[in-house]
């Protein structure tokens, strides 16, 4: 949901080889489920849902939660946007379908552990591995509703507008008169005042103004004491009985914020994120898996950028930013390499050690280590400069490794691109 607009507040990007890889940092992302039960819990309206994840699940809920009713939404959940015009490998058009009562254990078997292809998942989609089973509401107005971090401001911004249901970029384009923003001062929250301007900038047809005043507020202390970094609600949506309704969420969280927001936190779905970005996670490394070919494995966030700008100069493509950080053990080194590998388009890793805290030796050692438990089918190109620089290369040496040598970043850069392109 989140893109265009929303983008230039939440995201960066980074400039890898001609292509922009946007990847949004310091988030948690939850399913829809998990979000609006977290609403529920701070007095936000919310579809009355179930979350299943087996055929005799969707049973039970059908005749537990919904007895009376004769049509429901079923949505597949995946972290990932665009569900709606989703395609499965299966062959089974859209992820969110409105269907009669009979026939919501049907269309729920054939979502179930079959893998969804959207518009933000890539061509290899996303399994899904639970439906959530909503009630159909009698909908009369759709407005759009987020709160996110703003660097201008220094603080929380509202964003609202009156028209919703569709992409904010699309909005901006057509209606950019009823966006509205309502910066608020962290120190001292929202206001009465605050949630009024956002209120109007909604315009609900019917919904009462102190009531929705009150909804506004209740986004705003979840998204602040749940250390948010985006709540998006699109549609927020008016009902026939002049309700305000979140009837479809998108909530992040800062992973900075996990050692007191342990539930929260808990809610992770590894399933869902990039297998190599959780291996890293694990071995405490800082890894952003990219689309090129050379992998690279570097000491600090700054000369790992530095690294992938002169693979680009020399005509190359990084294949990820991978920063061991200045305290790497020797076993981090070798899970380093073991994620590299792991990727089918590397074909060449670049290592690029500039040893200040981080020692050369421990860096070689887990480089001749890594290369006794994982099979190393392409080039290594290795630079290696400061702490205990003549011991890395006398490791290295004494190893009889087939590596390729560098003297210096540009030099290094240089023979990984041949390498891999020879």
């Amino acid at each position: 949901m989140v893109r265009g607009l929303l983008n230039k507040l939440v995201s960066r990007s980074l400039s890898v080889a001609g292509k922009w890889q946007q990847q949004q940092l310091r988030r948690l992302n939850v399913h829809e489920y998990q979000g609006a039960e977290l609403m529920s819990k701070y007095g936000v309206n919310v579809p009355r849902g179930v979350a299943v994840s087996s055929i005799g699940e969707v049973k039970k809920a059908l005749r537990d939660v919904f007895p009376n009713e004769n049509e429901l939404v079923v949505k597949s959940q995946i972290l990932a946007g665009g569900r709606g015009l989703g395609t499965f490998k299966s062959g089974l058009q859209g992820g969110v379908h409105i269907v009669k009562t009979d026939q919501v254990e049907d269309i729920a078997g054939k979502m179930l552990g079959q893998i969804l292809v959207t518009k933000q998942t890539g061509p290899q989609g996303k399994v899904v591995s639970k439906v959530y089973l909503c009630e159909k509401l009698s909908l009369v107005n759709e407005m759009y509703f987020a709160i996110t971090l703003d660097r201008k401001t220094a603080g929380p911004l509202i964003i609202a507008c009156r028209k919703g249901g569709t992409s904010i970029e699309d909005l901006a384009e057509k209606y950019p008169d009823m966006i509205i923003k309502v910066p608020i001062v962290v120190f001292k929250g929202i206001t009465d005042e605050d949630a009024a301007k956002v209120v109007d900038g909604l315009a609900p047809k019917g919904a009462d103004k102190s009531n929705s005043i009150e909804q506004v507020k209740n986004l705003y202390k979840l998204f602040c004491e749940t250390d948010c970094t985006l709540l998006e609600i699109n549609p927020l949506a008016e009902t026939a009985d002049n309700q305000l309704v979140a009837a479809d969420a998108k909530l992040n969280f800062d992973d900075n914020a996990a050692f007191r927001q342990k539930e929260i936190f808990a809610l992770r779905d590894p399933s869902q994120e990039d297998p190599r970005e959780v291996a890293a996670a694990k071995a405490d490394l800082n890894y952003i898996g990219l689309d090129g070919e050379i992998g690279c494995m570097v000491n600090g966030a700054g000369l790992a950028m530095a690294t992938m700008d002169i693979i680009k100069l020399h005509g190359g493509t990084p294949a990820n930013f991978l920063d061991v950080g200045g305290n790497a053990s020797e076993g981090q080194v070798v899970e380093a390499f073991k994620i590299l590998t792991s990727d089918d388009k590397v074909k060449a890793i670049l290592v690029n050690i500039f040893g200040g805290i981080m020692k050369c030796d421990v860096i070689a050692s887990g480089i001749v280590n890594a290369a006794k438990q994982v099979a190393l089918k392409v080039p290594v190109v290795v630079r290696l400069e400061g702490t205990n620089v003549d011991q890395g290369k006398r490791i290295l040496k004494e190893s009889g490794m087939t590596l390729i040598t560098a003297e210096d970043l540009d030099d290094a850069a240089e023979k990984a691109v041949k390498a891999y392109s020879s």
